[in-house]
């Protein structure tokens, strides 16, 4: 990953991590204070429980004049006082405070109950228990591990969404750097031999034929750029249709290109019949120049170009290279290149695709590896 792309990484991933930990947090202390609250009115009434039967006990042994058999709880300690808060049954955990009903001291939890009313001289009932302690302490381990457990988990997808989410940049951030590499390359040609050219002709002080050819056909080439370039990043919709006669605009392109086919030594054969069409003229330039363009760049020398028109479609078919079967559809792309054969950034069938769809043509593309290529559009 590049800058710009990590930083968006970790700028998201940062983003989701806080937002997600924030939520995890305050739904992690709701659960614990819900569940504390639940957990300490248990136990109260756990030990209140505890108190009426130990009540009926001492009732039961005072009506029924018998000996006072004090139960056993194995989750507290009990206690029983006179009225002078003496111990008579019992133990405790730690020291009484009498003027508290219920109350909490360190980890021990104690309920008074003054319910007796005298039987047996008794007159108090202390319960204390740490098992609320005990059970809210694993209720804190248990709300922490299921935390981090469930933090692991959103770290883990957070890591993959930022992932997934960023691989669309992340793939387009490289088509612009490769888009960058190959423009530079695409530009470095016709300048160096702009610059040559221009140098060969002072020294020569003279008109040289060969030399303004070479000029010419790369003042040609960094046009295209341009024009593509323009294409792309531009708004072309101001531009309204109007009638054209399309075998003009055809007969206008092969003369423009005709340097680059002598300099390559090929020929062109155009058949052609009336065609009229309703379209921008400079996306009917740029569609015909495209598809020319490739068909000569991708052809060796001494080959052949054929342009057919009539009246409803358009074919210009060639010698050269071809397309591998498994990459025909991917040519339209942009940014993608079926072949290292020739120069290029893969942006021109993406033009001639796009005016295509938008004046509702219909395009074909019938090629063989080493034997050539043919392109067809129907209009």
């Amino acid at each position: 990953m590049n800058k710009i792309t990590k930083k968006s990484f970790y700028s998201f991933l940062s983003l989701y991590l806080i937002s997600s930990f924030i939520f995890l947090s305050l739904a992690s202390y709701w659960f614990f204070t819900a569940q504390l609250s639940t957990e300490m009115n248990s136990n109260f009434h756990k030990m209140n429980n505890t108190s009426n039967k130990i009540v009926a006990d001492v009732i039961y042994a005072d009506l029924m004049k018998k000996e006072l058999k004090l139960q056993g709880f194995p989750y507290a300690n009990i206690a029983l006082f006179d009225i002078n808060k003496n111990l008579k049954y019992g133990s405790l955990l730690r020291p009484v405070d009498f003027s508290k009903d219920y109350y909490k001291e360190e980890m021990t939890f104690s309920l008074i109950s003054k319910t007796l009313g005298g039987h047996l001289g008794l007159e108090y009932i202390v319960i204390q228990s740490n098992e609320c302690s005990f059970n809210v302490a694993k209720l804190k381990n248990t709300v922490a591990y299921t935390a981090l457990m469930v933090a692991l988990i959103i770290i883990l997808i957070a890591v993959l969404l930022s992932y997934m989410f960023l691989k669309p940049l992340k793939d387009k951030m490289q088509e612009v750097e490769n888009f960058i590499k190959d423009t530079t390359h695409e530009l470095n040609t016709p300048i160096s031999a702009l610059m040559m050219s221009t140098s060969r002709i002072k020294e020569k002080e003279s008109y040289d034929k060969k030399i303004v050819t070479n000029i010419s056909i790369s003042t040609k080439q960094l046009y295209e750029i341009y024009a593509s370039l323009t294409f792309l990043n531009f708004d072309t919709s101001s531009e309204k249709d109007e009638d054209l006669n399309f075998d003009d605009v055809v007969q206008n392109s092969i003369e423009y290109f005709n340097e680059l086919l002598s300099k390559k030594k090929m020929t062109l054969e155009f058949t052609h019949t009336q065609c009229s069409l309703h379209i921008s003229p400079s996306k009917a330039k740029m569609l015909i120049n495209n598809l020319l363009s490739n068909a000569i760049k991708y052809s060796p020398p001494n080959t052949k170009i054929i342009i057919d028109l009539k009246e409803n479609s358009f074919s210009i078919k060639d010698e050269g290279i071809g397309i591998a079967q498994d990459k025909i559809n991917m040519i339209f792309k942009r940014f993608a290149r079926a072949s290292s054969y020739a120069g290029g950034f893969g942006i021109g069938l993406s033009i001639v695709d796009s005016i295509v769809k938008e004046y509702e043509y219909s395009i074909n593309v019938h090629s063989q590896e080493n034997k050539g290529t043919r392109v067809i559009i129907h209009f």
